[in-house]
């Protein structure tokens, strides 16, 4: 089939359709600024103005300098973080920053104990609700930190945001990562708060445990509210750092829209979204 053919096929498929995808897609980042929480030890985040005005030519002109540790804010640890000889962030395959998005509500117990770590209990329960975790899945904490951030005190819960054995944060248990690397084949594990170990962690298991399966983690992951514990779809878009140990990440989610006038599924409308991005990849 020629390209102009596939293109006009999918063209058929979305009028089909009703002529609209229907999800939304919610943004699960926060802003890359000079807000941005960093672990201490890293350089804060640099964002100088090369130019920004008219120019003699008669247009308006802008750009930036912008310097950043990879591990700040919102971003994605990659494997080699903690692990010797593993993926690094260019190294990292596209498909495995995609997937069914699973998040686990921890946040009652969290508000109860700032050091929790999800068990495997709090996995066993979200599949009660609503069935195994798929293969291929996001999964990510939710402990309502996000709603914390960018209030470095009230992130890492302590008077001394520099002195990291001061940290009280909640994170994932070591059994319950061992768990999802054994029974359940996930793609990316993440967190609403600055560590995928809990802040008192001294040995980071949860990194060394992700890190030695080839599994990347995201941390300071957004607006977690605003999406479904299951349905959803997400995105992790890191920056590809060529031998990055990690790097910041827009991480964003698309989520089922109830439409009468669509005849189409979520899941259609999702497969004819990357039929048509992989079109335009092989046309360009």
């Amino acid at each position: 089939m020629r390209p102009h053919t596939h293109v006009l096929f999918v063209s058929v498929l979305l009028r089909i359709c009703g002529g609209s995808l229907d999800f939304k897609v919610v943004d699960l980042t926060h802003d890359h600024s000079n807000t941005t929480i960093y672990w201490p030890g890293n350089p804060e985040y640099n964002f100088t103005i090369l130019a920004r005005g008219n120019t003699t030519g008669g247009y308006w002109y802008e750009s930036n300098y912008i310097g950043t540790a990879e591990h700040g804010g919102t971003h994605l640890d990659s494997p080699a973080h903690f692990y010797k000889d593993r993926l690094r962030t260019h190294n990292i395959p596209i498909e495995n920053l995609v997937g069914p998005g699973v998040i686990i509500n921890v946040k009652n117990k969290a508000a109860e104990k700032a050091d929790y770590q999800v068990s495997i209990d709090d996995l066993k329960q979200w599949e009660s609700m609503y069935k195994q975790i798929p293969e291929k899945s996001i999964v990510i904490m939710n402990s309502g930190w996000h709603e914390r951030y960018p209030n470095a005190s009230l992130v890492f819960n302590t008077d001394s945001p520099t002195d990291s054995s001061t940290f009280h944060f909640p994170a994932w248990h070591e059994k319950a990562i061992e768990w999802l690397i054994s029974e359940r084949s996930v793609n990316v594990v993440g967190v609403d708060t600055p560590s995928t170990d809990f802040g008192q962690s001294k040995t980071f298991p949860v990194h060394i445990l992700l890190g030695q399966a080839n599994i990347p983690g995201a941390e300071n992951v957004a607006n977690l509210d605003a999406i479904p514990e299951a349905g959803s779809i997400i995105f992790v878009a890191v920056t590809k750092i060529y031998d990055g140990s990690g790097g910041p990440a827009r991480i964003f989610a698309t989520v089922p829209i109830k439409d009468t006038s669509s005849g189409c599924s979520h899941g259609l409308s999702f497969v004819l979204l990357m039929c048509a991005l992989c079109i335009f990849i092989q046309i360009f």
